[in-house]
Order: structure tokens, then C-alpha cells, then sequence
């Protein structure tokens, strides 16, 4: 069978991203889900197949409480986050004139430090004695600290809104950018006001931008640790808290690995479902 010249240069540019994607992704992923269906025996270290490590992860109410909490919390930032990303990057987008670099600019700051360090601060600010508690003290508005600042959902969902907003901001923004201003100026000249361009033209137009920025919010919320550990407290623990104490400090790599195959699975199946349910605003994208 002949193969041309610019055929061979395909695959040779198709073959390396590809190589890529089986051991960066798929081999984890596999050995991830094997890892799964392992007994964990210390005495013999002998390994079985089981399907208990699953049912631990589905049916214990630890787990199930744990597995709810996450998918809540991450549903909450993923629409916060949508909330007040979209008019920033509206106003980026429609009134931002010669300053839209400036703009752009001044959202990616925040990407200067480090994510820990970022998530680190919001116990600072949010603390018993953090730059909150103080300033109100300050003012005279309370007598002590308040303490239903940190260490709850609430912190948690704060604190991921701030961190990952500007990945919301960006994807909203392109497709704003992408709207033909020339369909507002016909919408203007049949006399349609500014609240119907908004929910006719701009927002159906503007929707890939929403979904992407949907799904890249969404799915890595979901395995944070970081965030909760520093200011979820026990009330703001997630899944991938209890991931991380199952591969470290319980030693027991097999349940955790069913856990983490039981969030990707669900993960998976929302961010599935969204696209499919919104699969009319991404045909031309």
C-alpha cells in the first residue's frame, strides 16, 4: 500500500501529540482504574480482584456525603463564578475602547503567584484574627471576631470563585469579541431595545464562551484539595481530600483509586450531559 510524502508528514505531526495523550492520559487513567479492583492485603501482597473497594465508595454514607458536597459546592462556584465573570468581560468586550489589553492584562495578575499561595491568603483575610474580623472591630460593628467566616462550604466557595474567575472571564470574552457588531446596529434600526439585544443577539451568541468557561470550571473544582484543607475545615472537606488521606495516610491506594474513578465517572457524565443539552450553540463553533 503507497503512502504519499504529505500523508507520512501527517501522521509523523499526528504521532507525537498522540504518543502524548496514551501515556499521559490514557496509561494513568487505566492503571488508575486496575489499581481499582485490588485488594490491599499487607501480610501476603497478593492481589485479587474485588469489587468491594466499590461498594465502599458508592455506598458508605461517609463517602456519599462527601461525593454530594463536592458536586454542590462545585455546581455553586461554577455559577457564581459564570455570574460575575460575564459583565466583567461584557464590559471588556463592548466598552472597553483602546484599554481592552489593559484590561485582559490586569485580570491575568492574579497568575503572578502561586495557587496555594492565593487560597493561603483567604485564611488570612477570613481568619479569627484575619484583615475582616480586624477591620470590623475597627469600625465598631462587632465586639468580638466573628467565626462563621472560615472553615465551612462558604469559605470554600468564596475562596474558588476568586481563584478561578479569570478562567471564566477569558473564554466569555472571546466570544463576545466574535459578535458581529453589526447585528446590534441592524437590531437598533428595527427600534428593539437594549434588553432584548441582550437576551436575542448577545447572550445566545456569547453561549460557547459560557459553556467552556462551564467546563473548565467545573471539572477541576471538583478535585481540589487544596482550598478545602486550607479553609473548608470538617464542614468543607471534599472528595479529593478524602482521595488524598486514602493514598497517603490510610495506605489504602485500591479504595482510593475506586473513589477516584467513581468522581471521574461522574464528573464525566454531567459535563456530558451539558454539552449534549447545549450542543445547539457549539455546531458552529
Amino acid at each position: 500500500m503507497y503512502i504519499s510524502e504529505q500523508n507520512k508528514r501527517g501522521w509523523r505531526l499526528l504521532g507525537v501529540p498522540f504518543i502524548f495523550a496514551i501515556f499521559l492520559l490514557a496509561v494513568p487513567i487505566a492503571t488508575m482504574t486496575a489499581l481499582s479492583f485490588w485488594t490491599q492485603d499487607y501480610l501476603t501482597l497478593i492481589k485479587t480482584i474485588t469489587f468491594e473497594n466499590y461498594k465502599q465508595a458508592w455506598f458508605q454514607p461517609v463517602f456519599q456525603t462527601l461525593f454530594a458536597r463536592s458536586l454542590v459546592i462545585s455546581m455553586t462556584v461554577t455559577f457564581l463564578t459564570i455570574l460575575f465573570a460575564f459583565p466583567i468581560a461584557y464590559y471588556i468586550s463592548f466598552y472597553g475602547g483602546k484599554r481592552k489589553a489593559l484590561w485582559l492584562f490586569l485580570i491575568t495578575i492574579p497568575f503572578w503567584t502561586s495557587y496555594l499561595l492565593r487560597m493561603f491568603l483567604w485564611k488570612v483575610i477570613l481568619g479569627y484574627n484575619g484583615v475582616l474580623n480586624s477591620f470590623f472591630e475597627w469600625l465598631g460593628v462587632i465586639t468580638e471576631p466573628l467565626t462563621f467566616l472560615l472553615y465551612n462550604s462558604n469559605a470554600v466557595v468564596l475562596a474558588l470563585v476568586h481563584g478561578w474567575a479569570p478562567f471564566a472571564i477569558l473564554p466569555i470574552f472571546v466570544s463576545l469579541e466574535k459578535i458581529d457588531r453589526s447585528l446590534l446596529e441592524a437590531s437598533n434600526d428595527l427600534g428593539d431595545n437594549s434588553f432584548n439585544q441582550f437576551f436575542r443577539i448577545i447572550l445566545p451568541l456569547s453561549m460557547p464562551g459560557v459553556i467552556g468557561a462551564v467546563l473548565i470550571i467545573f471539572i477541576p473544582c471538583i478535585g481540589d484539595y487544596i482550598t478545602p484543607k486550607l479553609v473548608g475545615g470538617p464542614e468543607g472537606l471534599m472528595i479529593a481530600n478524602m482521595i488524598q488521606v486514602q493514598f497517603s495516610k490510610a495506605n489504602n491506594a485500591p479504595l482510593a483509586a475506586a473513589l477516584s474513578v467513581t468522581s471521574l465517572l461522574i464528573v464525566g457524565i454531567i459535563s456530558m450531559a451539558f454539552v449534549f443539552f447545549n450542543r445547539k450553540y457549539l455546531k458552529n463553533y
